[in-house]
């Protein structure tokens, strides 16, 4: 799902966890996997490289150097990976989690 600003410019990317694509960080798979999995490795490989490991209030991992906020999606009885991305958003949020419409807090 591709979400853009009142401008027109683009806003954020969130690639679904059943539908796809792949998406990876140095060989690191962000989208459906296991929540929990994922958050410990994103936070590892955020340490190894001087960022600041930060959780949302929803419990999601999130680098705000990367842009990078990893929300939770059903798979029938399982959850999922859902890869949410924000670029430059400073000028118009304060974080990543600032920057989530209101639609994409309803995909669950």
């Amino acid at each position: 799902m591709v979400y853009s600003r009142k401008s027109g410019d683009l806003a954020a990317v969130a690639v679904d966890a059943l539908c796809g694509p792949q998406v990876c960080i140095d060989g690191l798979r962000l989208v459906g996997r296991v929540p929990s999995e994922l958050a410990e490795q994103l936070h590892g490989y955020g340490e190894n490289h001087g960022m600041v490991p930060t959780v949302s209030v929803e419990g999601d991992a999130i680098s705000e150097e990367l842009g990078l906020l990893i929300r939770a999606q059903r798979a029938g009885d399982f959850l999922l990976t859902r890869a949410f991305f924000v670029a430059n958003f400073q000028d118009w949020a304060h974080t990543v989690h600032d920057c989530v419409p209101t639609g994409e807090w309803d995909i669950r």
